[in-house]
């Protein structure tokens, strides 16, 4: 009798960005969210990354792709660890960002975004995982 000794499965690794900009009142920070219509949720811009692609480097291109917006990237943030909907392991490393050009177009994967001062953000995102991102913000 062979002992079956389940494959581990390796982790998805993706990245992305906390993406903020000076809001209206002087102490506050605006938020930048997406909408994926696939989900119907509000989430931080993501993505997975690409074979030998740096972290980093996928955290600004997923920004790009899914918000319009190209961003100077600044300290790395906290990394969020969950199951995807495929129930493999995820890793997400984040970044925050601040944005140098660009306008949003809506798209396939990401038909809304919002700016949102952080309180609002908290209650408008999707998973409870992101939001120790916001923390630092408040």
């Amino acid at each position: 009798m062979r002992l079956r000794i389940p494959r581990r499965q390796k982790v998805v690794r993706a990245a992305g960005g906390l993406v903020v900009r000076p809001g209206p009142e002087v102490s506050g920070s605006e938020v930048l969210l997406v909408h994926r219509p696939k989900y119907d949720d509000w989430t931080l811009p993501k993505g997975k990354a690409n074979p030998g692609e740096p972290d980093e480097a996928c955290a600004l291109r997923e920004v790009e792709e899914e918000t319009g917006r190209r961003c100077v990237p600044g300290a790395e943030l906290a990394t969020t660890r969950y199951t995807d909907s495929r129930g493999r392991p995820k890793a997400v490393r984040y970044w925050l960002m601040s944005v140098e050009s660009g306008e949003f177009v809506p798209n396939r994967e990401v038909d809304e975004i919002a700016w949102l001062d952080v309180e609002a953000a908290a209650e408008r995102l999707s998973y409870e995982r992101d939001l120790p991102l916001l923390a630092g913000l408040f």
